[in-house]
């Protein structure tokens, strides 16, 4: 029996690895093939049976891993965010996320015939969208940025909002049917929510007390935090049974809003460990249901499934874009994209075992239903999104954005001539000092490692088709590297060429250097570096028929560094190695260093001085032939012409010498 418990929780570790994995290959939500997996398993070939194999240990297996999937996405919910996103988010987690619910609940109790107890909690169990269903779906869809950012930032807010809200019903519910007739159901879940918000928000104001002053070794921040969560948790559910949900909900969103507490490492760690919960969490939950479960809803079901996709989602967009500037196409699109995720798999699932075990009416209902609306919205959402934007004309066009990672001085400044020019630019970095001088230049940014799961469900990367990697980081580069060629494509991702002047085995390959190698062969980063530490800058240039690549070579010399073309188009044009001409008709943006605007004020000085003796030589020619006139006499002799010639060189050695004169004043 114990290697038969053994071996199925490798199983699940194994199978929910590769799930992920499909997901993230397929670019499908990691939803439908673990749903898959847990179907397989259970119902279908009855190999994996949750309630016999854990026994008494399944239900505080949910209990903690719904706890920890609570703590970490209440800590994306930073009320500035919200507000940082737009009326249109805000609306939709507030006014979108009520119109939802009084939707759904109604539904469920007159097409189902659930109880309003349990409709309401099944209406707030669905209102969550969830950044792992929707983020794979943009992808693919690659709808508009804005529409992009809506969808994206309402997942990441919307998930701790309606577990809340969840988690508030089901506080009621559970008080109501557990209380005997002396016991006031009202003074009971006034005591749940007095130690959920009141527990919740002492121990997250200790707990960052304790991060803000470094009370923990770095080591032990992520365990620390999670254990204290943890005990929080339970302890809270012994002072008031079913209370320590909301306690860990509450805690987790005081430390996302307290300042002065970074909680970026905390977050990391939190994602990887909710990775493998929900993972594992999801395939068991799946198993667990009956074949027939979803079956035995009938048409009334559908009917809830219909009202989900065709009336709540609708009505909260349309009143929610109320006085905003989204356009009617934009409105039906975001009317058709909202899935439904794991938590809402999560927490019906705990929530229907505890209602079961105090006897509610309709708890064991619940489970295939939210399983129903999951299934329903995402495979339907999946396989219609992208013709549907296509159809509404909604789709982006050609992704001309660029993520640079590494926020250095040489990228803000190239950050913000790009920006200038309406080229979508955001800015990665791990250093927080380059972070926040590129925030006050208000350039988008990311703190944090771009190859990272946070950075994937939180990293705005709509509008972006290009990564240019400009860090010095020469272990991390690799790895981001390697990252965005499995998102966007090899030919998306261009690097320098750190390996200058190393052995062979550290060379890059001669295709790589002309192919994708930023700015040619022998630019490295260090390279940028010293010239933007002796003042070099970045200038826009307009190629033209009249002033060519040719005469920017002379103007500049060789030491000037092309970077980037944009076209009449507005098609934003990598230089690499491989681009030994440019067309005209261009607007180049490239890099000076102090030499080259020392020999371009030489050349500025030369054209000048050639111009003013140009016009000296044609004033004494008007002077002589208007003299000549005037005395009836011949025009100017050859002589003539060759004194007015050297009058002019003497002004242009002049000119010449004050540019040198001006050149050295420069260097001093």
């Amino acid at each position: 029996m114990v290697e038969h418990i053994t071996g199925m929780l490798a199983l699940i570790g194994v199978l929910s690895l590769l799930c992920q994995w499909l997901g993230w290959k397929f670019r499908l939500p990691a939803i439908l093939p673990l749903l898959l997996c847990g179907l397989l398993l259970g119902p279908g070939l009855d190999i994996l049976n949750p309630d016999a194999i854990f026994g008494d240990l399944l239900f505080p297996i949910i209990s903690l891993g719904v706890a920890v999937i609570l703590f970490e996405g209440a800590l994306t919910l930073n009320f500035k965010e919200i507000k940082d996103h737009g009326r249109m988010v805000t609306n939709l987690v507030t006014f979108g996320a009520f119109i939802t619910w009084a939707c759904i609940a109604p539904a469920a109790h007159w097409l189902l015939g659930f109880e309003w107890p349990m409709a309401m909690l099944f209406g707030a169990l669905v209102v969550v969208t969830g950044p792992t269903v929707i983020v794979p779906m943009l992808r693919t869809v690659r709808p508009k940025s804005n529409l992009a950012s809506i969808l994206r930032w309402e997942g990441i807010v919307i998930d701790p909002i309606g577990a809340i809200l969840a988690v508030l019903v089901y506080e009621y519910i559970a008080v109501a049917a557990a209380a005997d007739p002396t016991t006031h159901v009202l003074s009971a879940l006034g005591m749940t929510l007095l130690l959920g918000f009141g527990m919740g928000a002492i121990a997250g104001y200790l707990i960052g007390i304790a991060l803000r002053t470094n009370v923990f070794p770095h080591y032990l921040k992520n365990t620390a935090v999670l254990t204290i969560m943890l005990g929080m948790f339970v302890g809270s559910n012994l002072l008031q049974e079913e209370s320590g949900l909301l306690t860990v909900t509450v805690m987790g969103i005081w430390l996302a809003n307290m300042r002065g507490v970074d909680i970026a490492d905390i977050l990391e760690f939190k994602e990887t460990l909710t990775v493998l919960l929900i993972s594992a969490l999801f395939i068991l939950l799946a198993a667990r249901l009956n074949s027939t479960a979803m079956l035995d809803l009938g048409w009334g079901g559908v009917g809830v499934l219909l009202v989900v996709l065709f009336i709540a989602r609708p009505l909260s967009i349309w009143i929610s874009g109320i006085g905003t500037s989204l356009s009617r196409a934009d409105k039906w699109f975001l009317s058709w994209v909202a899935p439904r995720g794991i938590v809402a798999a999560a927490i019906s699932s705990l929530f229907a075992i505890k209602l079961e075990a105090i006897g509610v009416n309709g708890a064991s209902s619940i489970v295939p239903l939210v399983f129903l609306i999951i299934i329903g919205t995402v495979v339907i959402q999946s396989l219609t999104a992208s013709p549907w934007a296509k159809f509404l004309g909604v789709k982006a066009d050609s992704s001309q954005g660029l993520l640079l990672f590494g926020a250095s001085k040489f990228s803000r400044e190239l950050a913000k001539v790009l920006t200038d020019k309406n080229v979508k630019v955001v800015l990665a970095d791990n250093n927080w000092d380059n972070i926040r001088q590129a925030r006050m230049a208000n350039i988008p940014v990311y703190f944090g490692n771009p190859a990272s799961e946070h950075a994937e469900n939180f990293m705005d990367l709509s509008g972006i088709g290009r990564v240019l990697i400009l860090s010095p980081y020469r272990q991390l580069n690799p790895l981001v590297s390697f990252h965005f060629q499995d998102l966007f494509g090899v030919k998306k991702v261009y690097g320098l060429n750190n390996a200058e002047g190393g052995s062979a085995r550290h060379q890059l390959s001669e295709s790589y250097l002309k192919r994708l190698c930023l700015f040619g062969e022998s630019v490295s980063y260090a390279r940028i570096a010293s010239y933007m530490s002796k003042g070099a800058v970045i200038k826009v240039t307009n190629i033209t028929e009249n002033f060519t690549l040719t005469h920017f070579r002379e103007r500049y010399g060789e030491t000037a560094m092309p970077l980037i073309y944009l076209t009449k188009e507005q098609k934003v044009k990598i230089v690499t190695g491989e681009d030994t001409d440019l067309p005209v008709g261009i607007e180049l943006i490239s890099l000076l260093p102090q030499e080259a605007q020392e020999q371009a004020i030489i050349q500025r000085n030369l054209a000048e001085a050639e111009e003013q003796a140009n016009k000296a030589a044609q004033k004494t020619l008007d002077s002589q032939e208007q003299t000549a006139e005037l005395n009836n006499e011949e025009a100017p002799t050859d002589q003539t012409l060759t004194a007015v010639d050297s009058e002019g060189d003497a002004e242009a050695d002049t000119s010449v010498n004050n540019a040198i004169n001006e050149k050295d004043a420069t260097k001093q």
